[in-house]
């Protein structure tokens, strides 16, 4: 539907609609509301990039990820519930997997949006370090290399890490394993940190047969899952520290398909808190990062950016602990 669609069913010029559309004056008040009805009537919306042009701004902040999956969802969530009432709309765009080339989406996307289709962006899990290049106001959401650069947003990975540990360790597991994430981002860093620090704080050796790289994915996840489960005797862990829940539930039903029962012969934590860890058999004990005040945080920060009134520049927000079905005291031991 375009703009003389509606002025020819309104029965008015074309720049009469451009002026109703973009609260401009000399439109009669019965004319207005009779262009606004066929608007409505029509579903006419103006482009993007012609409002940019016009206006020199769109209202619109970006949401950039790499892809659309359970941690980026619960983000945009927050982000979209905190939106109403801002003046402001969301474009959600996944710019990850583009031409298939891994790094450097953010740069790609920002460069495609900034400034024609977006007033701002909040970049989730950026790879590298975002600056103030780009020509529009960016926010960071857990930055892979931790809060530098621009402003970002997170959550407290060592302490959320350490309450998932220190918990086992209550249960009165004492093989612990750590399931980590990627080695090259600061959250897997940090989350590891934390691991290794309630074992220390409890006078455990860290044993590094016992740490594996899961890569936050199930399918990176699948093979060290394996790994650690089929050690055999005493070398097997009682107890696996996930540094996300997709790896932690690929665990489970890794421990499924090996005829492993949690919680009764394996405890699993996991981390993040996403709605599949609530529908896992049993239900997933994790470390809930707060990912609907995250997104809605960050927008709060790239919208003071907009106007002109920073605050904060580095967000790290507490995480807690949410106990399920997945943990219980370790098996006896065999005799």
């Amino acid at each position: 539907m375009t703009i003389s669609d509606v002025a020819r069913v309104a029965g008015v010029s074309v720049a009469t609609v451009s002026k109703v559309v973009n609260n401009r004056y000399g439109v009669a008040s019965s004319t207005a509301e009779r262009v606004l009805a066929v608007v409505s009537e029509l579903g006419y919306e103006s482009s993007l990039v012609a409002r940019s042009l016009r206006r020199q701004s769109t209202n619109v902040v970006g949401v950039l990820v790499a892809e659309f999956e359970p941690y980026s969802t619960e983000l945009l969530k927050g982000i979209s519930s905190a939106v109403g009432g801002t003046g402001y709309e969301l474009l959600a765009y996944s710019g990850g997997s583009d031409g298939g080339v891994p790094g450097g989406w953010e740069r790609r996307s920002l460069s495609r949006l900034a400034g024609t289709l977006i007033d701002a962006a909040i970049v989730v899990t950026p790879t590298m370090v975002m600056s103030g290049a780009y020509g529009v106001p960016v926010v960071a959401i857990d930055p892979h290399t931790g809060p530098e650069g621009t402003h970002t947003v997170d959550s407290d990975n060592v302490t959320g890490a350490r309450e998932a540990v220190e918990h086992l360790l209550g249960l009165g597991h004492r093989r612990i394993a750590h399931l980590g994430g990627r080695t090259d981002l600061q959250s897997a860093r940090l989350r590891e940190l934390g691991y290794r620090q309630a074992l220390e704080a409890a006078g455990i050796d860290v044993d590094p047969d016992l740490v594996r790289v899961g890569g936050y994915r199930p399918d990176t996840a699948d093979t060290p899952a394996r790994e650690l489960l089929t050690a055999t005797g005493d070398a097997r862990p009682t107890a696996v520290f996930a540094a996300n829940d997709l790896s932690a539930i690929h665990l489970m039903e890794v421990a499924a398909e090996l005829g492993i029962r949690v919680p009764e012969e394996l405890s699993v934590v996991g981390f993040d808190n996403v709605p599949e860890s609530m529908t896992t058999t049993p239900a997933l004990t994790t470390v809930a990062q707060p990912l609907h005040q995250m997104g809605a945080e960050a927008l709060r920060m790239v919208l003071d950016l907009l106007h002109g009134t920073p605050r904060d520049q580095h967000l790290r927000l507490p995480t807690s602990l949410v106990v399920r079905g997945s943990t219980a005291p370790p098996p006896p031991p065999a005799r």
